[in-house]
């Protein structure tokens, strides 16, 4: 973790973000590695992921979608394809620079398929039923020695980014309660830490993800706590699954806002500096319940609009994607927005880059003086005193299909960011759809507004003091 920063840092101090998307040991694009059916092509990819930006894969050890793919088969016995596949998966990526969020359990298949998983019961395992998942004692034993397991094996490698404690806590696996939640990252984050300074003298960053409709649907249970500012945690995720605008969208532009809403009201949640970023989004509902096949091209604009609004909004890196399409792979136009994004980020120097979110704080006009209304043009930052990245979205100018117009006259805006201490500013304007900068000019900045050069559809900038 960056010490004076809400973001992360490699060995060395040198900036890292998480740039990246959900992926699956069971999905064409890493399957052919189970018993190394086709190496070289999953090698392939992960080096076409490198060269796109990418710095990270979130990945659960087993998926349980199918039965082919149990990392212990029976309980407490690893499958030795699966170790293999996780050796060579750990060594591959390794390789190209690429780090893994590791979580142990794929804890939405494992309760709708549970009769087939080997925890079950009725199958010899150490679960009753999964609504006892956070509390039954054997359970938590069985947990404790897959993530011993895992940190013995792969601990060592410095492809491991962080763990996934446990992927979407849920109060129907605490028996439609919420209580247990503290305790359990305590004592499980707890064991698996110890366990990782006694084998490697360090320990990963923790985080525990939750559905965030969650946090709408059951507001009685308070669960703020546990996911944003456990002791036990390094950093902070949720899953941004925002009912109708992301995970149904009918426009690009109204996804874009609710993750900047999601990102803000997550960072003002969390008290300390440790990180928050989205570990899945999409558009969940209408791929699984209702069967709706996005175009690319809207799922493209949707997915990069998303990203920028992200990490303009205090998160760190673009947030990460479930992909949600048949099959599930992202497409080419996603991939050139995690590659645009990735370019952005050099721009700031994010260790040192303690933000605040002040996205509805800034100022945002045209040239000749007139307020541009936020229903007219949306609007997310996030600033210190001497810097500020700041993404700003026309909302006005969707067409038909929900996909912002770019062949209207252009915007011609300036932005007063709260925050910035006077002095001089290097201001670096980004094409977010080109993804590369379109031009950099040093303003001054005395409470007054940085001018902006004239933008289409969307514009990312990023603004760094360089004098006084």
């Amino acid at each position: 973790m960056a010490p004076g920063a809400p973001y992360f840092v490699e060995e060395g101090s040198a900036d890292w973000h998480p740039v990246g998307q959900n992926d699956a040991i069971s999905w064409v694009e890493l399957d052919p590695l189970f018993r190394r059916r086709d190496v070289a092509a999953v090698d392939r990819h992960l080096a076409m992921l490198k060269a796109h930006g990418v710095t990270v894969l979130r990945l659960m050890m087993e998926y349980a979608q199918v039965r082919h793919r149990y990392l212990e088969r029976p309980a407490g016995t690893f499958a030795p394809n699966m170790v293999q596949m996780w050796d060579d998966l750990f060594a591959l990526c390794e390789n190209h620079g690429l780090r893994i969020l590791l979580t142990p359990y794929d804890t939405f298949w494992m309760w709708l398929h549970f009769r087939h998983h080997p925890y079950a019961g009725a199958r010899g395992g150490p679960l009753p039923h999964p609504s006892q998942a956070l509390t039954d004692p054997a359970m938590r034993a069985a947990i404790k020695a897959r993530l011993s397991f895992a940190t013995a094996r792969w601990g060592g490698s410095g492809a491991l980014f962080a763990w996934d404690v446990w992927n979407e806590i849920h109060p129907a696996q605490g028996g439609d309660s919420a209580d247990a939640f503290e305790e359990f990252i305590g004592d499980v984050g707890g064991h698996l830490r110890a366990e990782e300074m006694r084998l490697h003298g360090r320990a990963h960053p923790q985080t525990v993800s939750i559905f965030g409709p969650e946090f709408v649907w059951r507001p009685h249970l308070a669960m703020e706590g546990a996911i944003f500012r456990h002791p036990a945690l390094d950093a902070a995720t949720i899953h941004v699954y925002e009912q109708g605008t992301i995970d149904d969208p009918r426009n690009t532009v109204d996804a874009a806002a609710g993750m900047g809403r999601i990102v803000r009201e997550a960072t003002l949640e969390v008290t300390d500096r440790r990180p928050f970023f989205d570990s899945e989004h999409g558009p969940i509902h209408a791929f699984k319940d209702k069967h709706r096949k996005i175009p690319e091209d809207f799922d493209d604009e949707y997915f990069r609009h998303m990203q920028w609004a992200h990490l303009a909004a205090g998160g760190a890196g673009g947030g990460m994607r479930w992909p949600n399409r048949k099959p599930h792979v992202l497409t080419p136009g996603m991939r050139r927005a995690q590659a645009g994004l990735s370019a952005f980020l050099p721009l700031i120097a994010w260790s040192r880059f303690d933000r605040r979110s002040v996205g509805p704080e800034i100022a945002v006009t045209h040239a000749d003086g007139r307020p541009a209304a936020e229903d007219a043009v949306a609007r997310f930052a996030c600033a210190s005193a001497d810097q500020a990245v700041v993404y700003l979205l026309a909302r006005d100018r969707l067409d038909a299909r929900g996909m912002v117009r770019r062949d209207g006259p252009p915007l011609d805006l300036s932005v007063s960011v709260p925050d910035l201490a006077a002095g001089r500013y290097r201001v670096t304007a980004w094409d977010t759809a080109s993804g590369r900068a379109t031009g950099a000019t040093e303003q001054r900045h005395d409470e007054g507004a940085f001018a902006l050069p004239p933008f289409a559809a969307d514009i990312a900038v990023a603004i760094t003091r360089c004098g006084d």
